[in-house]
């Protein structure tokens, strides 16, 4: 009698039983999960990109990625502050339901902003702006829970990177990136590694990138900041255009990666900047009408998806928001979204187009009370179509006016149409105060 039906039988139970025993995270890439990379660019212009428009900037890498891109030009975050906007980015949550709204905590006499105090009553009052990660639906925690693995670098707030749910990661807890800054500006073969080691495993991955760049110190390769002193007007705008192509570089270096390791057509990139930037142009700092600002300089982005045979490349200048990143991505892996979730997936066509309005809110870079939004809210703001609304709050903002812009005729926002507009003030209002109203404004 020939043994080969019974050894082939034999095979057939061991290799049920053995995928059988698979973990999840095997079974999700046998089942082909997309990787993400999620590129979160920090404190740069939306204009500031060659597929953008710009004539001086060149960003070569995101050109290109934007050609295999679905691509949409008018995309914003609620808030042009980097942490609020980043925990926004990672959660789908806007900063009022996530409570990560500002920088830092209430700062002592004397102290500037952006260097507060360090006694006991700061770190106990940061601890608790960071506790709040704790309570969020974070993309890593939710990838978690379908086998991927996640690795977090650069910026990064809210302590260990463990906190935000990612099972690697570069950020042991200072203030706001410690070694994770290193990413980019130094080296990009620490998420070269996780990858490596993620797909050994036979795990899906999901890499935080959002590199301390062109954020300052605008310290970029002297090869570029010779290139651009010959178009500049000034020395300070040229290392701030030298330093958005130094990280385009680092970009296009994480994207050859993904080629040579013949994972980019089952890689889901996705691109966002954090918040605007204006650079001063006789100054290292950030002009009027960007950063931390209410208006579009601060807040708008080019909001970018990549993947290769499943998203179509296109243009698009219907309304997005970094809200609508998190539910996008975990439909796009068959994971259920969060119910506090609201934004739309950017890659449902009708939903995007069903949407004409979007939200947002500004706060103080230091909280006035780090368990309550509605002590620290600055504006609130929404676009129906092209028009803008801005309302102040009072307890924060006394002397400012609600603002109201045709983008379209309009885009620097120069001119308050609001008085003249009364009743589309009225309308718009109400649409925002629908959305959320501070309990302070009741």
């Amino acid at each position: 009698m020939s043994l080969r039906p019974f050894l082939a039988a034999l095979a057939c139970c061991l290799l049920s039983v053995v995928v059988g025993k698979l973990q999840p995270a095997v079974a999700a890439e046998a089942a082909g999960k997309p990787n993400i990379v999620l590129i979160v660019a920090d404190d740069q212009a939306y204009g500031d990109f060659g597929f953008m428009g710009h004539q001086q900037i060149q960003t070569p890498r995101l050109d290109r990625l934007a050609a295999e891109s679905l691509v949409f030009t008018h995309g914003y975050v609620p808030s042009s502050l980097c942490r609020p906007s980043l925990a926004t980015i990672l959660t789908g949550l806007y900063p009022h339901e996530h409570k990560i709204f500002s920088n830092d905590p209430p700062g002592p006499k004397g102290a500037s902003k952006g260097k507060p105090g360090r006694g006991p009553d700061f770190v106990r009052m940061r601890e608790r702006q960071i506790a709040h990660i704790d309570a969020a639906p974070t993309l890593p925690r939710l990838l978690g829970a379908e086998g991927y693995a996640s690795f977090q670098t650069g910026k990064w707030w809210e302590g260990n990177f463990k906190r935000g749910g990612f099972t690697d990661g570069m950020t042991e807890g200072t203030r706001h990136g410690d070694a994770g800054l290193t990413i980019g500006r130094e080296t990009m073969q620490p998420i070269y590694d996780f990858v490596d080691k993620s797909v050994a495993a036979q795990k899906p991955f999901f890499v935080w990138y959002a590199p301390f760049m062109p954020h300052t110190p605008h310290t970029p390769p002297k090869r570029l900041l010779d290139k651009y002193l010959k178009s500049a007007p000034t020395e300070n705008i040229a290392k701030y255009w030298a330093m958005c192509e130094w990280c385009d570089e680092t970009c296009g270096q994480l994207l050859d990666f993904l080629d040579q390791r013949k994972l980019a057509d089952n890689t889901i990139v996705v691109f966002v900047v954090d918040n605007g930037w204006i650079q001063e142009p006789n100054g290292n700092g950030y002009a009027p009408k960007s950063k931390q600002s209410q208006y579009d300089g601060g807040l708008r982005t080019p909001i970018m998806v990549r993947w290769p045979g499943k998203v179509a490349p296109a243009r698009s200048e219907a309304l997005a928001s970094s809200v609508d990143i998190a539910p996008t991505l975990l439909k796009a892996c068959g994971t259920k979204t969060d119910a506090l979730m609201t934004g739309v997936n950017l890659l449902d066509t009708a939903k995007v187009a069903e949407r004409k309005q979007i939200y947002g809110e500004i706060f103080t870079h230091n909280a006035v009370d780090v368990d309550d939004p509605s002590s620290s809210v600055r504006f609130r703001w929404t676009r129906r179509d092209n028009w803008k609304l801005i309302v102040p709050t009072a307890a924060n903002e006394p002397d400012a006016e609600v603002e109201l812009y045709d983008l379209a005729a309009d885009p620097t926002e120069t001119m308050n149409l609001a008085s003249a507009q009364s009743e589309r003030v009225a309308e718009l209002t109400k649409q925002l105060d629908a959305w959320w109203k501070p309990t302070a404004a009741k």
